[in-house]
């Protein structure tokens, strides 16, 4: 099993509307190396939803359902995922930035990247757990 962070703006796709739709395919990663993690992800990893724009935050949970490893087009995976709990407390962009955890982290050194692998530590770090 591993463990994702996946980028998305709020006004375009939120945590609420995919609370309200339970699962969604994750669509719109234009970045090859954030299309490649896509590609690794495997039914029952677990991920972690980071809202960016105005919020900079991660503000909830949800899970691969399934991941198709070989698309039809390699730019264009199809990965769904289903709803998990809403963080209690949204862990902000400048919590993770403060966080030795977090030092060598692609979530903070490669900004533009919509899809980040994350550690054991750095899931259960923003899940809570």
């Amino acid at each position: 099993m591993a463990d994702f962070l996946l980028k998305t703006e709020p006004s375009d796709y939120s945590f609420d509307d995919l609370v309200k739709e339970k699962q969604t395919v994750w669509t719109g990663v234009k970045n090859l190396a954030a299309i490649r993690h896509l590609l690794s992800t495997k039914k029952g990893d677990r991920l972690v939803i980071y809202h960016t724009g105005d919020v900079k935050a991660a503000v909830g949970l949800a899970t691969v359902v399934s991941a198709d490893t070989d698309p039809k087009s390699p730019t264009d995976p199809q990965v769904v995922i289903t709803a998990g709990k809403r963080l209690a407390t949204p862990v902000t962009l400048a919590e993770i930035k403060s966080e030795k955890v977090f030092a060598h982290s692609p979530l903070v050194r490669i900004g533009r990247l919509s899809v980040v692998p994350l550690t054991a530590e750095q899931y259960s770090r923003l899940a809570g757990a």
